[in-house]
């Protein structure tokens, strides 16, 4: 029975994964609106997509990357708070942090084509081609039908064997999924079909705490992947900057 359990913890211990490490290359910086409390964030027909948060202030917007400033955005319902934002076709889902609701949006126009519920919070979203990714808070990635938004599945994130808690902002690259922490100044690969965190990346230095303060209210969030031209942008709420970064494998 000991040499059971004593091989069974063995096997264990071999298939934790020690997520690797990516350098940070700061390829170009961009404006972006200190007024935008940024919760989702993606490329949609080579256009910059944001969603922003807080109650009464919760947009959908087009930015223009020269300005950092919406030349097309629609407001949310003041009595919501806005987060997470994918692409589904030429339709943008949003979440919202607390109000079991979902909206869907007109890509060209921002115009209010559908809605859904949810139980729990809504906090980052994704699209996989397949499947709406979710994160709510918790250690967990959550499945939804692109079709009805019903739940189909769920999946515990862990990093280094533990279960890795406050998954926010989400982008799918390459098969992958990146997501922000909250309160962190790093993201995370996630592999969508087990879970495990293969890769981070710190991007403490792209706006230093010592410089922003060490606020939830300009934390790190957003990451957007431009696949047409294979460039990376992450953000913050309320950040001065967009960054166009390169991650490379550190040696």
């Amino acid at each position: 029975m000991l040499t059971s359990l004593l091989f069974s913890l063995t096997m264990m211990a071999q298939t934790i994964t020690t997520p690797i490490a990516f350098d940070v290359e700061v390829v170009n910086t961009f404006p972006h609106e200190t007024d935008a409390f940024t919760q989702g964030l993606l490329f949609a027909d080579g256009v910059l997509i944001e969603s922003t948060g807080l109650e009464g202030f919760s947009r959908l917007r087009k930015i223009d990357m020269r300005t950092g400033a919406a030349w097309k955005q629609i407001n949310l319902p003041d009595d919501v708070f806005g987060e997470g934002t994918a692409l589904v076709g030429d339709q943008l889902v949003v979440l919202t942090y607390k109000a079991g609701q979902g909206f869907v949006f007109d890509l060209e126009t921002l115009k209010q084509t559908a809605g859904f519920t949810y139980t729990g919070d809504g906090w980052g979203l994704t699209y996989d081609g397949e499947r709406l990714i979710m994160s709510d808070g918790t250690s967990f990635l959550r499945f939804l039908d692109p079709n009805d938004y019903k739940e189909i599945g769920r999946l515990q994130v862990t990093i280094s064997g533990r279960p890795l808690r406050l998954i926010n902002e989400l982008e799918y690259i390459d098969g992958q999924v990146w997501a922000n922490i909250y309160g962190q100044d790093w993201i995370a690969r996630i592999d969508p079909t087990t879970g495990v965190v293969t890769a981070t990346a710190d991007l403490s230095q792209l706006y230093p705490r010592s410089v922003r303060g060490n606020s939830v209210w300009n934390a790190l969030n957003g990451i957007a992947y431009e696949e047409n031209s294979d460039r990376l942008f992450v953000t913050g709420k309320n950040w001065p900057s967009l960054f166009e970064i390169k991650l490379t494998p550190v040696q």
